[in-house]
Parts: structure tokens; C-alpha cells; sequence
């Protein structure tokens, strides 16, 4: 009898053993992914900041005043500009 009750308690105490092992892996992993959806989230404000800067600057007024101001181009006059025709009946 006092055999079978110190197997049970060796038993009960690899248990607990491995409960706690177990609990303690579990908090790690869940602090792990707490800082990966907190980069997550860092990158998806970083990407939202990126594509309103990149509407802004993509935006025909900001090319248009890039265009004059540090390119110094300008449209062409009317005597250097010309239309082509590319329908069906100006290929004929």
C-alpha cells in the first residue's frame, strides 16, 4: 500500500510539474504574439501614413507645381502641339 501511494504522489507532482511548464510556455507565446500585434499595428499605421502621403504627392497639382517649379517645364505652345487621330477611320 505505501508503494502504490508513493508512485500516486510522484504521479501528482509530475504532474503539477508539467501543468506549470505548460502555463509557463503558454505566458511566453501569448507575450510573444501581444509584440507581434503590436508591430502588426505599428506597420499597418506606417503603410496608412505612406499611401496618404503617396495620394498627396501623386496628386496633379503637386506634379504640375513639381513639373514648373524645380523642372522649370511648361506646357508647349500651340504651335508645337499636334493631335493624332487613332480610331478605326484614321487608320484607313
Amino acid at each position: 500500500m505505501a508503494r502504490v501511494m508513493a508512485v500516486l504522489v510522484l504521479l501528482v507532482i509530475a504532474s503539477s510539474l508539467g501543468v506549470v511548464s505548460s502555463q509557463n510556455k503558454s505566458r511566453h507565446l501569448v507575450a510573444q504574439i501581444e509584440r507581434e500585434q503590436g508591430h502588426t499595428r505599428a506597420l499597418q499605421e506606417e503603410f496608412t501614413r505612406l499611401d496618404i502621403e503617396l495620394q498627396a504627392v501623386g496628386a496633379l497639382p503637386t506634379v504640375e507645381k513639381v513639373a514648373r517649379g524645380a523642372l522649370r517645364m511648361d506646357l508647349p505652345g500651340k504651335d508645337a502641339q499636334f493631335l493624332l487621330d487613332v480610331s478605326q477611320e484614321g487608320r484607313r
